[in-house]
């Protein structure tokens, strides 16, 4: 991809995403994730309602008339995207392909999370970490991490998210709003999503295409495995093929929301022909 086109491609994503995240994403954003703590702002004079508890004495005596101190959400937050680049996110069977949703929803989410002021860092991972962009503030950063989902080329086609994991707690010492961006189509990350879920508010969103969900029956057809580049021929017209598919499918997305859940993180499963704004909103809501 030529500069001028990938800048095009860009400013494109950004004219959406920007205008979803100005007019729908910021304020259930800044609800739904809170703060560090409250810091002290000032001090007034007490009304009726206020909790004793926060009554400055000192002012108070000072004056000879109850005085409060007011506090203040200290707001400041660091969301991490954690994006899965490997080679089955290039799947689509409609007119977008599962990459194409995943760069939108990830650039949606970090233009909210600068619209309150909050770091943005982005971690592209396959089998392995392909690219970290430690979490920075402003519009060029994010266009900058936007450039990243459209053009990076990963190294590895495979997918592992407990690595992806085990790389967020190495380097994100401090507590951190994390979105991981997958289709989860990996096994085996139970314990290192427990360990990251105490210290950090993460969400697994899980990208998927209707096609996936099942093989229709087309005879024998030559299939490439997205993520290892194997070639094989496949009997779609034997039933059992067609069963043991499905039976492995769903025991990945299965295993993805259970997993999820007991760790205490989100979970927020979309379609590439759904509005994956609506399951944002609603998700957003429910927290």
């Amino acid at each position: 991809m030529d500069t001028k086109e990938l800048l095009k491609k860009v400013r494109k994503i950004e004219i959406k995403t920007k205008r979803l995240s100005n007019h729908i994403f910021s304020g259930e954003y800044h609800s739904s994730f809170k703060g560090r703590g409250m810091t002290f702002s000032e001090v007034r004079q007490y009304q009726y309602g206020d909790d004793i508890r926060n009554i400055d004495w000192n002012v108070t005596a000072r004056y000879n008339e109850a005085h409060v101190k007011v506090f203040e959400e200290e707001r400041e937050l660091t969301m991490v995207l954690m994006v899965d680049i490997s080679g089955s996110e290039g799947f689509g069977s409609k007119s977008q392909f599962k990459k194409d949703i995943v760069t939108e929803i990830a650039a949606t989410m970090a233009f909210s999370a600068t619209q309150n002021n909050d770091k943005i860092g982005l971690i592209l991972f396959s089998d392995t970490i392909e690219l970290y962009i430690p979490p920075k503030k402003g519009r060029s950063h994010v266009l900058r991490i936007i450039r990243e989902l459209i053009e990076f080329e990963p190294k590895s086609q495979k997918t592992d998210v407990a690595q992806a994991l085990k790389f967020l707690s190495g380097t994100q010492k401090k507590k951190a709003i994390i979105f991981m961006i997958s289709d989860f189509m990996s096994e085996d990350y139970e314990q290192t999503l427990k360990i990251a879920s105490k210290k950090h508010d993460i969400t697994g969103i899980r990208v998927y295409d209707i096609r996936e969900e099942k093989i229709p029956n087309l005879g024998m057809v030559t299939m490439v495995d997205a993520e290892t580049g194997k070639i094989q021929l496949v009997d779609t017209g034997s039933k059992s093929v067609r069963i043991n598919y499905e039976k492995y499918y769903h025991e990945r997305v299965n295993y993805f929301k259970e997993v999820f859940s007991k760790s205490g993180a989100g979970v927020v499963n979309t379609r590439v022909d759904e509005n994956y704004v609506t399951k944002l909103l609603g998700y957003f809501k429910s927290r």
